[in-house]
């Protein structure tokens, strides 16, 4: 099995910055795509950012030039450096991680708990 462990949310002033980050653990042999998407309240979850093995990254239109997606692939985790944050920002932040468990094998799809950004004007 995999999990999951995200961390870094928390209450920040407009302007200001986060870090999250996002571990994997278990039975791993290849991750593919690793992203964060966030779900603010009443409104359906989003894609914020992702890179892929090959680091190619994609970011949401309204964070680019704010937030920069990154991976240390030898520790299985992501990070999410939000800066120029916006009252627009709050929401709960999910990370996650498409895995090969083994070889050969199918890819998984599995997300973090989610952690709340809350960005204060």
């Amino acid at each position: 099995q995999v999990q999951l462990v995200s961390s870094g949310g928390g209450l920040v002033q407009a302007g200001g910055s986060l870090r999250l980050s996002c571990a994997a653990s278990g039975s791993i042999f290849r991750l593919n795509v690793m992203g964060w998407y966030r779900q603010a309240a009443g409104k359906q979850r989003e894609l914020v950012a992702q890179i892929t093995s090959g680091d190619t990254r994609n970011y949401a239109d309204s964070v680019k030039g704010r937030f920069t997606i990154s991976s240390d692939n030898a520790k299985n985790t992501v990070y999410l450096q939000m800066n120029s944050l916006k009252p627009e920002d709050t929401a709960v932040y999910y990370c996650y991680f498409q895995i090969q468990r083994v070889f050969p094998g199918a890819l998984h799809d599995y997300w973090g708990q989610g952690t709340q950004v809350t960005v204060s004007s």
